[in-house]
């Protein structure tokens, strides 16, 4: 294992109205609180390409490596007006979110992140499911194709949550195996096999040959610890099959009343005593 992740959404304005601070500020807060790596969502005020200069991109880089703190994946802002959806029925759509998928993949790159997270879309009126399918795989074949000449691996995430069309884990591996692309894997987040009613540490069983990526999180976006979720058999499952990623935090966004810092710090306090009692990491 990698290490421990926070994605930042709850510390931006993502999808609800937050507290919200500098990218900077954000990094400094992780690593004091001793996480290893940010996952870095790529919406204002953090990381929507468009936003950044060349030279504001060198001083994200410069602060990351001054406080040992790596960028354990990226992810794009979702539709929902404005926002990006590869199923589009719309063509123009589709086309721009490719290109803002390769925008992502770009800075990845340049910030030494090594996964990017594909969210499939969505089918809507008009649409028929599987032309909504096939319009997420042709866009995600032409990303993975150029995010591997950057090193970047692209992973597949089900969130029946917020979207119709990747909804399970084997919706998520059949997408990757349909791609064809060596570096496309899969992921899935505990919060939406919760969801689903789901047993999140029989997620890790089915995906574990492409395992690559996981979000942590309890039921309502709580810290881990907080809800339901039965963290103690996901952690064994993870060290079981040898995973190699990182245990990455996305908590808290679901609510205008979040403190960051208390979905930040009581997420790593938890994750550090449970992989010291299964003794892993």
């Amino acid at each position: 294992m990698k290490g421990i992740s926070f994605n930042t959404w709850v510390y931006s304005c993502f999808p609800n109205w937050l507290p919200s601070y500098p990218l900077d500020e954000v990094i400094r807060r992780l690593a004091g609180m001793g996480y290893d790596g940010i996952e870095i969502g790529c919406a204002s005020p953090h990381a929507w390409p468009d936003h950044l200069s060349n030279e504001r991109r060198k001083e994200i880089k410069q602060l990351l490596h001054s406080h040992q703190l790596k960028v354990s994946a990226m992810l794009p802002a979702p539709g929902g007006g404005p926002g990006n959806n590869p199923s589009a029925h719309s063509k123009e759509e589709r086309e721009f979110t490719v290109k803002h998928y390769k925008d992502i993949i770009r800075l990845a790159n340049e910030w030494e992140c090594p996964t990017v997270i594909w969210v499939a879309g969505w089918a809507i009126f008009g649409s028929s499911q599987s032309d909504a399918w096939n319009y997420s795989l042709q866009g995600l074949v032409e990303c993975a194709r150029y995010a591997k000449d950057l090193g970047v691996t692209l992973v597949i995430e089900p969130t029946p949550a917020d979207s119709n069309l990747i909804e399970t884990a084997d919706d998520a591996l059949l997408l990757s195996e349909q791609s064809g692309q060596d570096n496309v894997k899969v992921m899935f987040d505990t919060f939406h096999a919760l969801y689903r009613n789901e047993v999140p540490s029989d997620y890790v069983y089915r995906m574990k040959d492409k395992l690559h990526h996981i979000h942590i999180s309890d039921a309502d976006r709580l810290p881990p610890g907080q809800g339901s979720c039965n963290f103690d058999s996901v952690l064994k499952a993870l060290k079981e099959i040898d995973y190699q990623g990182y245990l990455s935090m996305e908590v808290g966004f679901h609510t205008r009343k979040a403190d960051p810092d208390w979905y930040a710090s009581t997420s790593i306090q938890y994750l550090r005593k449970k992989l010291e009692e299964i003794q892993w990491g």
